[in-house]
């Protein structure tokens, strides 16, 4: 028997609806809490590249140095720290040395009006010590209280390499029990470029259950990734503070870490990156040469040894400032943010 034409266009159009409702039910059936108002635990079952995509327009490197003058003195200069004073200093040392300290993290856009532009990120990637006191030990290795070294923080640069004019950024609020930071600057040549505000709502870290599925991006190794994670401990500080498993690197401090509530395309932002764990170990290291020269391996060596102090991190774990605590962070320095110029609130 044929069918007339438009006879067979509704019967395709019922076919269609027919396989929709199969595809529902199979959905349903294989992802039976993919609608409950819960954050997920089960892997996206469709694909998210688009919207990790508009994710990583609002993530971007920084990097930080800060530069120091370190005056040393001998054993047996008995220097408390009593005495420090900056003409003590340049008078009494017995000699002086430079040197700096550079971190490099993740920061995330909240703020991008005419040029002028905010970033979160974590205190302690752009926060240096002003002072670093070192002090001699005794013969059972105790530290005593005397000096050996003060080493005083001259200048300190932050800056984004993303952006122009060498992207250099100053700090705008900064907690350092949180460990939380907003850096910003106008830049006149991003008039008419708009970087990306991050993208989604902010979500409820308090909400996040044993095995919520995250997705987590940050600049490890100075290479922008996206990895996934699963959520351990929530809230264990009743604060919405939690911990996930992902495999990161340093620089990944101040990534963002995203959640999903009922499936793709429903991204929230429930917290950032803070630390990995970490140990501290010493090797000896030559005295480094100038204009990048190496030392030979087959020649003995014959200069000064110095203790090298390097951190081992403990892959696999790391702990999440909730966005509880980011929220609260953006709130109490709002004031002092609009006297800036940066009005955070109304675009994050």
């Amino acid at each position: 028997m044929l069918i007339q034409k438009p006879g067979r266009i509704i019967l395709i159009i019922l076919i269609l609806l027919a396989l929709q409702g199969c595809s529902s039910i199979v959905y349903k059936a294989a992802y039976p809490t993919l609608n409950d108002g819960k954050y997920d635990s089960e892997f996206p079952y469709k694909g998210s590249s688009k919207e990790l995509e508009d994710v990583g327009r609002s993530v971007t490197l920084i990097n930080s140095i800060a530069f120091y003058k370190a005056y040393i003195f001998n054993d047996g200069t008995n220097v408390k720290r009593s005495d420090i004073s900056e003409e003590f200093l340049e008078n009494k040392s017995n000699s002086t040395s430079y040197f700096n300290k550079i971190n490099s993290g993740t920061a995330t856009t909240v703020y991008s009006q005419g040029g002028t532009i905010a970033l979160l990120t974590c205190a302690h990637v752009v926060n240096f010590p002003d002072t670093i006191l070192t002090f001699f030990s005794d013969e059972s290795g105790k530290f005593t209280k005397y000096l050996e070294s003060v080493s005083i923080r001259e200048r300190q640069v932050t800056f984004v390499p993303e952006l122009s004019s060498g992207g250099q950024v100053e700090i705008l609020a900064l907690d350092r029990e949180r460990d939380l930071a907003i850096i910003g600057n106008n830049f006149p040549g991003l008039n008419s470029i708009k970087r990306t505000v991050f993208p989604f709502p902010k979500g409820k870290a308090k909400d996040l259950e044993w095995g919520s599925f995250v997705y987590v991006f940050g600049y490890p190794m100075n290479y922008k990734m996206v990895s996934k994670a699963i959520v351990s401990n929530p809230n264990y500080d009743e604060k919405g503070g939690f911990i996930i498993d992902a495999v990161v690197n340093k620089g990944f401090s101040g990534g963002v870490v995203l959640a999903i509530r009922d499936g793709i395309p429903n991204f929230e932002l429930v917290g950032i990156i803070r630390a990995i764990p970490e140990e501290n170990e010493y090797l000896l290291e030559p005295e480094k040469l100038k204009n990048n020269i190496y030392y030979s391996p087959v020649v003995p060596y014959k200069g000064n040894i110095y203790a090298v102090q390097q951190e081992q991190l403990k892959y696999g774990i790391a702990k999440v400032i909730p966005i509880e605590e980011i929220m609260e962070f953006i709130n109490n320095k709002e004031y002092e943010l609009k006297k800036l110029g940066y009005r955070i609130k109304d675009n994050f």
